[in-house]
């Protein structure tokens, strides 16, 4: 079985990401199981795999997260792919699917996933990355903890450091210490 990383740990998949490569359609059979969809594939043939019980949809590059945002409490899984490391656009998908929309649910990265983007994937709301295959799993693991600290706010640390550091100091003088 693949694995996964998610909430900070390496665990077996038991997903299935469908892919329309060259000659398939958004009909084509499809397996059993639990099945991350694209996004084209949700909207064709959205009721049929709201039937089949647990689902995900992925999101590529160029499609737009409100697409999906009527429908994100369906979802176990979204995913967003990126289909090149340079290629960041899957960024911005996620940080707006988190605040914007409010999904709570699995958000994961697919495709070109490298240990060098895993730190900044996780700011931005990831929390499951499928590394890319021919790349270790434990490596990019490892990644989550590259930085201890950040100054920048983002989806995972709201404030800026200047912003805890002053709370942290108000609330020692509150507390006389």
């Amino acid at each position: 079985m693949p694995e996964i990383i998610k909430d900070r740990a390496i665990v077996t998949d038991d997903w299935v990401v469908v892919r329309l490569d060259e000659g398939k359609s958004v009909d084509m059979a499809l397996p059993q199981g639990k099945l991350i969809v694209p996004l084209s594939m949700w909207l064709s043939r959205r009721d049929e795999l709201i039937s089949r019980g647990e689902v995900g949809v992925w999101l590529s590059d160029t499609d737009e997260p409100e697409l999906v945002a009527q429908d994100l409490h369906l979802f176990k899984v979204v995913a967003v792919d990126f289909p090149k490391f340079a290629v960041g656009r899957g960024y911005s998908t996620a940080a707006l699917l988190r605040t914007r929309y409010g999904y709570q649910g699995e958000l994961r990265a697919i495709g070109d996933v490298l240990r060098d983007q895993m730190f900044y994937l996780a700011r931005v709301g990831f929390d499951a990355f499928s590394v890319r295959p021919d790349r270790s799993i434990s490596d990019a693991l490892q990644a989550l903890n590259d930085y201890s600290v950040t100054y920048q706010g983002s989806v995972a640390q709201t404030q800026p450091l200047f912003a805890r550091v002053n709370r942290i100091a108000a609330d020692e003088r509150q507390n006389g210490s």
